[in-house]
């Protein structure tokens, strides 16, 4: 039950490559990416983690390989995955053929701290001759001293130059399976540095806002940096890097891209109003409530949950199914048509009883399967909440007069 792509701009082309059987950029589906945070060697713990992520939505999903065991844990998991496996990797380029020699789907280099350009070139040649993309992952917290300086600090030039310095080498040795990300932990020079680098390259490029931070700021943080990008046509995959379980990054990355439209829903969209005076429920624990009730189905729908009987239906009609709270009474709708009046004790169970009819039968179904008398006995509830309020609680006469005052010169 998707809806039409109506504001995102139109993807930036890139080469594509695969990360395994995942493929990432030209015209593939913008994948989402998350990290383990076990110990590699831990080859069940890991595995036990992986797995989660992937129930969670990530398409591809990162091991670190920073000692012996954790290679040796990894020849272990590549092969029990069910996502494609990155391995990272910082500092030692044995560690990179290690991982190559375990059967990883793709590398993760930073340019920062692996320097020494003939050992670049060997990982590339290795990964070339087993088709296996390298990731430059560019970081603003540590590039090459020397562009530190060249550049006065970290800058988007700085960044920009980092990934082509790496590209260069990959070259000589005919290399070019790459996607590339340049992160960094402040928006403003994460966004802009994409943005330099997509005129710059026609790699497929791996967003991220490093060292976002825990929910819920790391989640702004990383999101008005990655959707910003996304809505301009920048980006082939996406991991938010928050201090939490990676499980939430998963879910955030997956769900980020159904709201931008650019991956079909695969679970529950709530929407539901903030709440306000004229509500006669308590919005915010009926929400809460619904979430848990309806996340347990795992069906693809859009369900609204509004506090307003007068201007619910109508401001959620886009909704697959909604709810209103009325005075003791809830208004179950199907795409703004109100289908029944249920009392106020049973509207969360009526709610997700009729999500469940909705995916046995469909929209045009139910909505033929509409108690007749429920639009009536819902005007009938609209018209007593005006009668509450008066029949002009804005004393809109006298105010009138008042502007007239105003704005009319007088003789």
């Amino acid at each position: 039950m998707s809806r039409p792509n109506l504001t995102m701009a139109e993807r930036r082309p890139t080469r594509q490559i695969f990360v395994g059987k995942v493929p990432v950029g030209g015209d593939a589906q913008v994948s989402v990416q998350s990290m383990t945070t076990t110990k590699t060697a831990d080859v069940e713990g890991t595995l036990r983690q992986i797995y989660s992520l992937a129930a969670a939505g990530a398409d591809i999903v990162r091991c670190t390989c920073n000692e012996e065991e954790a290679a040796e844990g990894l020849a272990h998991i590549v092969p029990r995955s069910p996502v494609p496996i990155v391995a990272d990797i910082h500092f030692h380029y044995e560690m990179a053929l290690a991982a190559l020699d375990a059967g990883v789907a793709c590398l993760r280099l930073n340019p920062g701290n692996l320097r020494k350009p003939e050992e670049i070139k060997l990982v590339a040649s290795e990964a070339r001759d087993r088709r296996v993309p390298i990731r430059i992952g560019v970081n603003a917290g540590s590039l090459h001293p020397d562009l530190y300086k060249k550049y006065g600090g970290a800058t988007p030039e700085a960044m920009v130059e980092s990934a082509q310095r790496e590209l260069e080498l990959f070259a000589e040795v005919d290399f070019f399976d790459v996607k590339i990300s340049v992160k960094a932990s402040n928006v403003p020079l994460m966004v802009e540095s994409y943005r330099m680098l997509s005129q710059a390259v026609d790699h497929p490029l791996h967003l991220g806002v490093t060292e976002a931070g825990p929910p819920p700021a790391g989640l702004i943080k990383a999101t008005a940096g990655i959707a910003t990008l996304l809505a301009e046509g920048i980006g082939d995959t996406i991991r938010y890097s928050l201090t939490a379980d990676p499980v939430e990054e998963a879910r955030a990355g997956r769900q980020l891209l159904e709201a931008l439209g650019l991956r079909e829903r695969k679970g529950l969209d709530l929407i539901a109003c903030p709440s306000c005076g004229r509500a006669e429920i308590d919005v915010i624990a009926l929400a809460k409530e619904a979430q848990t009730e309806l996340e347990k189905l795992g069906f693809p729908i859009q369900v609204a949950v509004m506090g307003c009987v007068v201007n619910g239906p109508g401001e959620a009609r886009e909704a697959d199914l909604g709810i209103a709270g009325g005075k003791h009474k809830g208004h179950l709708f199907i795409r703004g048509k109100i289908v029944r009046v249920v009392n106020e004790d049973r509207m969360i169970e009526e709610l997700v009883s009729e999500a469940k009819y909705l995916m046995e039968q469909g929209v045009e179904a139910r909505l033929l399967a509409a108690d007749p008398t429920a639009e009536s006995e819902a005007a009938a509830d609209r018209e007593e909440l005006f009668k509450l309020s008066g029949s002009d609680p804005n004393a809109t006469a006298g105010r009138i007069e008042s502007i007239r005052r105003r704005v009319t010169p007088t003789e």
